[in-house]
């Protein structure tokens, strides 16, 4: 994987690696049974319960879905990482923007999961468990393959910068 070094988050060259563009399924799939489950709350308080106003709940429920599957695939665009000389720099969101950059000497854990939807679609989640007590950094989407080559190279990266501490 080629990578562009000493980039900043302006930089109009930086060489951005993407998430699979299968990771929409992954948010699409997500975002239905997140909106079926909160349908059929709100249905259920609608009539079973009677309560009139879970009609409106209900109603809130289908835009937001909506709202939420046309922007998925905007969403899945917006994720990516790029090797720097000292650090990985990560960025998502659209309207509100996420730039972390993970120093390789802080690494601690490295983690790859796999949810179902992911296994099917062959697309892995890499977590970062940093010196930070608060850090909750990960890369989803990642082809099983690109997940544990990076995963190697972090961490090869992590053992040769903690050598200099």
């Amino acid at each position: 994987m080629p990578q562009r070094l000493d980039i900043a988050p302006g930089d109009p060259t930086t060489q951005w690696q993407r998430v699979s563009p299968k990771y929409v399924v992954v948010v699409i799939v997500s975002s239905l049974v997140g909106g079926v489950i909160a349908a059929a709350i709100a249905v259920f308080a609608w009539l079973v319960l009677r309560w009139d106003w879970a009609w409106i709940a209900l109603v809130v429920i289908v835009v937001i879905a909506i709202v939420q599957l046309i922007i998925a695939p905007r969403r899945a665009r917006a994720i990516g990482y790029v090797l720097r000389d000292d650090d990985l720099l990560m960025r998502r969101g659209i309207m509100f923007q996420r730039f972390v950059a993970v120093p390789y000497g802080r690494m601690q854990l490295l983690d790859i999961e796999r949810g179902p939807i992911d296994r099917m679609l062959g697309l892995a989640e890499l977590k970062f468990v940093t010196a930070a007590a608060s850090s909750r950094v990960s890369i989803p989407g990642l082809v099983e393959a690109d997940a544990a080559w990076l995963r190697d190279r972090l961490i090869e990266l992590a053992e040769s910068r903690r050598t200099g501490l």
